[in-house]
């Protein structure tokens, strides 16, 4: 099994009948949901920041420093510097359209059947459809009208540092909706699903690992009757102070023609 920084075996018995699978589907889901945002951040620091590819790649860079630090801000990084053979950056190269395999879906699907709110995750998977729409948004961008762009007058420094928050937040909601979303299957399905283990193993060896999971353990370690990460203490003060970045940022883009689900 992958192993962590202290050389714990990322590996556990998760539960009766199907309950390792649906973990998985889950995982897949806030994997969805992780990529999404991450790819609504690109687009605000490209197109209203203005930023370039290599400051885009400095600026993840900075964020894996701290809470942001994951597997999948650590790689986009790595993206934003990729060129092909003739020089070109490779981001500016790849088509907008995305597939997918349909864990996202099922995952959405079983939110519904369980009367769970999976908003953040199945926005996601919605994108994944509309990017896949590429004529019929190609063909809509020629007769629909958006606002229109003007220059904005802001502090750099300072909107750059909402949208970290932002996106910070947003990754939390995101694991929020998805453990309350085991929770409740687990409730349904009699399976016992011990959170704050299955947190652990997602440290290495898979796509969503992050600093913050260890965080999510220690929730669960300290209780683990937890109803949701966000009425938690640790969760809870970050959704207190970042709340108004989040709002400011969403706001902007709404004002800005920028899509942001």
């Amino acid at each position: 099994a992958a192993k962590t920084d202290n050389q714990e075996s990322c590996v556990d018995y998760v539960g009766s009948d199907g309950a390792g699978h649906y973990v998985k589907m889950v995982h897949n889901g806030i994997e969805y949901s992780d990529m999404q945002l991450i790819s609504e951040t690109y687009f605000i620091l490209k197109k209203i920041v203005l930023m370039n590819n290599e400051e885009l790649a400095n600026t993840f860079d900075d964020w894996n420093q701290g809470e942001l630090n994951s597997y999948l801000i650590n790689i986009t990084k790595e993206i934003f510097r990729k060129k092909d053979s003739s020089g070109q950056y490779l981001i500016d190269l790849i088509l907008d359209y995305a597939d997918n395999k349909g864990t996202g879906k099922w995952t959405s699907k079983s939110a519904l059947d369980l009367s769970e709110p999976l908003s953040l995750i199945t926005e996601s998977v919605f994108f994944r459809y509309i990017s896949a729409l590429k004529k019929q948004r190609v063909y809509a961008s020629k007769i629909l009208c958006g606002p229109e762009i003007n220059k904005i007058s802001f502090n750099k420094k300072d909107f750059i540092e909402q949208i970290r928050r932002a996106l910070y937040l947003g990754k939390i909601i995101s694991y929020a909706q998805g453990f309350a979303q085991l929770k409740a299957a687990s409730e349904k399905y009699k399976w016992n699903l011990k959170y704050g283990r299955i947190a652990k193993i997602f440290r290495a060896g898979c796509i969503i690992r992050a600093k913050f999971l260890q965080k999510i353990t220690d929730v669960y370690t300290e209780n683990p009757n937890v109803v949701n990460l966000l009425l938690t203490s640790y969760f809870k003060d970050i959704a207190n102070q970042y709340q108004q970045a989040l709002r400011s940022v969403v706001s902007c883009c709404i004002n800005h023609g920028i899509p942001v689900p």
